[in-house]
């Protein structure tokens, strides 16, 4: 399964502090679809994202009926990206 949405990134301030970019609604379906047969444990769903000309392995986290992707600072830096910015995002969800 492929899907390509734009976003926009946002910071999540924990303890563990993360950037995010929410995947839209109309197409978390198909992921919770995709969900039972790929996920590893707590409904995480292993996936190539693109954003740009850079793309990483990472997982889909599950949060409030809606997926999010993790952006790594290597991509944030490669993309020149910072909170608030709007992202277009290319993922290929693992078998």
């Amino acid at each position: 399964m492929e899907l390509e949405f734009s976003g926009e990134m946002w910071f999540w301030r924990g303890p563990a502090p993360w950037h995010f970019v929410t995947v839209p609604a109309e197409q978390c379906g198909a992921l919770a679809a995709a969900s039972p047969s790929v996920t590893y444990g707590w409904g995480m769903i292993p996936v190539t994202a693109r954003i740009g000309r850079t793309s990483w392995q990472t997982s889909l986290w599950p949060k409030d009926g809606r997926y999010i992707v993790p952006v790594k600072a290597a991509v944030r830096r490669a993309e020149g990206l910072e909170p608030g910015e709007p992202v277009t995002v290319q993922l290929t969800v693992a078998r």
